[in-house]
């Protein structure tokens, strides 16, 4: 299974760089921590090729960071993607498009 993301600045209309991520699965009421990563110069990272087994996860995305490098406040200080994974021979993407007070998430998933 692998996992992909990609993040998008709305505001400027280009990807969204250096911008902290982690993935963690639901476990038990909780949420675990599993990997994270920053996104590179084309907002994207490139994928978390951990062994994941089937269930519910989310990305944190720390917006806040973010736009505080652009010299902007966030309306959200982080930005959370969840998503469920129900084939592990399949691959997932998530993408967000940012801006400083919205957001809006995309999924898909692809053999």
């Amino acid at each position: 299974m692998r996992i992909s993301a990609r993040t998008l600045d709305g505001l400027y209309g280009r990807p969204a760089t250096d911008v902290p991520a982690r993935l963690e699965k639901a476990s038990n009421g909780d949420w675990e921590f599993v990997a994270s990563a920053i996104t590179d110069d084309d907002g994207c990272i490139s994928g978390w090729h951990e062994k994941l087994a089937c269930g519910l996860y989310r990305i944190v995305f720390d917006s806040d960071r973010y736009f505080a490098r652009l010299g902007l406040t966030a309306g959200y200080s982080e930005i959370i993607a969840s998503f469920r994974l129900r084939d592990e021979a399949a691959a997932y993407q998530i993408q967000i498009s940012l801006a400083p007070c919205s957001y809006s998430t995309y999924f898909e998933s692809h053999h």
